[in-house]
């Protein structure tokens, strides 16, 4: 959208709720994708100029950047995602069970700051809806041209003891969709859910997953689908290498560092300190440099042996190099989105290309992790 979306849109966003704005982009996007004309035009706006092709998970990736849960929990512009130029999309999360999530308002935009806080609680239509709805979606156009994530929650009214069996059945029940899954125990809006990244609780969740993935694998004569876990940034150094060791040692192929953070920036304007002050989730540009900072600690506790998918504070291609750099092979935005538009595709695409050959680099794997060699 660029500086059509700066100068026109983005005011206009800016007074709008900002759960209701939210839907109505997603609902133009779907309605501008629906017919080969504007869909396009779409293209041909908003498609990246440059290619850099990626393979990862043993799955091939036109360009490192995707959508991150959240930006489409229903799976309603898949389309959409794909005419973006994006290198694949991350739908969810997904619950066991349909729920409406915690009570509006939920989701809470400070545009001085390019933060979003939230506290939505997976709201979603349930996997059996989801199962539907991608049915439906690939039956009348066929699997997505981009590799498909599906992020993985647990139900309000799952006790945590029962959590295996709630993220396993949402699984087994969308598994021939997905290319991807991500195991989430994040989330700072379902009551305890952080719990569920102790070790044994991990494992259990870990366990029924795989246990899903092998059964589906035979069932269905088709490869495994990569795991990975999506942790939170707030977790200290010393519960960081407890997640990371149960994940590799459990059979996961990756992780996404991170999710949304309890914390606050420390310096707030008196116009925005009663939006911090809300509930829930922070998103955007104040947790950039920590998610970074997570990205480089897992990159060498591993030796950058261990796949990561960096998320956190995107807002230009410099901002994705620095997560290239500090060890992620590939990144997501959300909030990025929110407050760039959907010209964000095209700015971190080409922008990492154009680091890419400032820096001598003729494949993305040279600059992945480069900060810790000093290149």
């Amino acid at each position: 959208m660029g500086l059509g979306y700066s100068i026109i849109a983005k005011p206009i966003l800016a007074i709008q709720d900002s759960e209701k704005a939210h839907s109505r982009a997603l609902k133009l996007l779907r309605l501008m994708v629906s017919n080969p004309v504007t869909r396009s035009s779409v293209s041909l706006i908003y498609k990246p100029s440059k290619q850099i092709p990626t393979a990862l998970f043993g799955l091939d990736f036109r360009n490192p950047f995707g959508i991150a849960a959240g930006l489409d929990k229903r799976a309603e512009a898949l389309r959409g995602w794909e005419s973006l130029g994006l290198g694949f999309m991350e739908i969810g999360g997904i619950t066991m069970l349909e729920q409406l999530g915690n009570p509006k308002p939920r989701m809470f935009r400070a545009g001085k700051s390019k933060a979003l806080v939230n506290r939505m609680g997976f709201n979603n239509p349930g996997s059996e809806n989801i199962a539907i709805q991608l049915n439906r979606h690939f039956s009348k156009h066929g699997p997505p041209k981009i590799p498909l994530w599906i992020n993985l929650g647990k139900s309000k009214l799952t006790e945590l003891e029962d959590a295996a069996e709630d993220y396993a059945t949402t699984m087994q029940r969308l598994w021939k969709y997905a290319d991807v899954f991500v195991i989430n125990v994040s989330s700072p809006n379902t009551p305890n859910l952080r719990e569920l990244q102790k070790d044994e609780d991990l494992r259990k969740i870990i366990e029924s997953c795989k246990f899903v993935n092998e059964s589906e694998s035979k069932l269905q004569g088709k490869s495994l689908k990569p795991l990975l876990v999506k942790i939170s940034p707030d977790v200290d150094d010393e519960q960081l290498v407890a997640i990371v060791n149960t994940a590799r040692s459990n059979g996961c192929n990756g992780i996404i560092a991170t999710n949304t953070t309890m914390s606050r920036p420390s310096e707030i304007s008196a116009s925005e300190q009663a939006l911090f002050a809300q509930t829930g989730g922070m998103s955007g540009l104040p947790i950039q440099q920590s998610s970074t900072e997570m990205i480089s600690k897992i990159y060498k506790m591993t030796n950058g042996e261990f796949p990561i998918v960096g998320v956190g504070g995107i807002m230009s291609g410099e901002d994705a190099w620095q997560k290239i750099c500090a060890g992620a092979s590939l990144i997501q935005a959300y909030s990025g989105f929110v407050f760039e538009g959907a010209s964000l595709t095209k700015q971190v695409v080409n922008g990492i290309d154009k680091k890419m050959k400032q820096n001598g680099y003729s494949s993305l794997d040279q600059a992945i992790g480069s900060s810790h060699r000093g290149d």
